[in-house]
């Protein structure tokens, strides 16, 4: 076995040169986000606490510089994100929070089961949000740099969550991207959008079923969700009639005398509802009709998959 001396002499001198000049820039960055925010006006020992022990994260950039291009279809992300157990979970959980799920609907207006599908897809209804330190992660990713100006305006508002007492250091965890919680609110979005519903002077999106719920359903309310209106239903369309996608919107009616049939054997909505017709796997596969509060799911994620899953995730576990 190498001592320790050799070991260290084995490594290349530019590489250690490399890593020191990582870590002093690292620091210098810290430094610098640490004045700004004293300036914000956040207290010193938040400050210290929030950066004790932070370090650039390897893992995070690992993570972050290999997204790829989303090249799934419809149907294999459909078999990845709909499942069995995720609807059973979905169930059970429904089951043992019906009271709550009724007092977020009577503040915010909006129906339990899509909430229940947000609550679902982003965090397995609260099993698994995440435990990067987000702190961490998101010093990290505004240091490297790809989206500095984005990442350094998500750490100061996560240091401003600290500094307002919602949640401490060691437990503000979430996703490589600083995506928090049960909702995986970044923090900029937490800090305009997450509520205390449990009333106990903190917005606990982490451990707070209350506040989990609740902040799901004002993020939807704020974006423009229609009380008494659903967000789309799967149907069947005759093969003459395109699915010219979500921005081309026409009465349910018109949709309907077009020969578009409800596959579940009603009309989710009135017939004069403004509604879109989308198959995202093109002609002959799956097709929706989705109606104006799709708009509100695809502004939690701007993604048509990801609006029909929370769909269809939140009416099953409701069934």
């Amino acid at each position: 076995m190498l001592s320790r001396r050799f070991a260290i002499a084995a490594v290349p001198a530019a590489l250690l040169a490399s890593r020191a000049h990582a870590a002093d820039s690292f620091q210098a960055f810290v430094a610098g986000v640490y004045a700004e925010a004293l300036s914000a006006g956040i207290r010193r020992p938040v400050l210290d606490a929030a950066f004790a022990g932070v370090a650039p994260n390897q893992k995070v950039i690992d993570r972050d510089r290999k997204q790829v291009e989303f090249t799934m279809t419809w149907a294999q992300y459909r078999a990845r994100v709909i499942n069995d157990k995720r609807i059973a979970d979905g169930r059970a959980a429904v089951a043992a929070n019906r009271a709550l799920f009724a007092a977020v609907e009577s503040r915010f207006h909006v129906v339990p089961a899509t909430i229940s599908g947000i609550w679902g897809l982003e965090s397995s209804f609260g099993a698994d949000s995440g435990s990067y330190r987000v702190v961490e992660a998101l010093a990290t990713l505004a240091w490297e740099g790809r989206r500095a100006a984005f990442f350094r305006s998500e750490l100061i508002a996560a240091l401003h969550i600290l500094n307002n007492g919602d949640i401490d250091p060691a437990h503000m965890t979430g996703s490589y991207a600083g995506a928090m919680g049960q909702p995986q609110f970044m923090p900029t979005s937490f800090m305009r959008l997450a509520v205390d519903f449990d009333g106990d002077g903190r917005r606990d999106i982490w451990n707070s079923k209350a506040d989990v719920l609740g902040s799901i359903a004002n993020y939807l309310a704020r974006s423009g969700w229609r009380a008494g209106e659903p967000w789309g239903q799967a149907v069947t369309a005759p093969p003459g009639v395109p699915a010219q996608g979500r921005d081309v919107r026409r009465p349910l009616s018109e949709w309907a005398r077009l020969g578009v049939s409800p596959a579940g054997g009603r009309w989710a909505a009135g017939g004069d509802m403004p509604s879109a017709l989308i198959a995202p796997d093109g002609p002959g596969n799956e097709t929706f009709l989705v109606f104006n509060n799709f708009a509100a799911i695809r502004r939690y994620n701007p993604s048509d998959f990801y609006a029909i899953a929370v769909g269809l995730i939140g009416d099953w576990s409701f069934a």
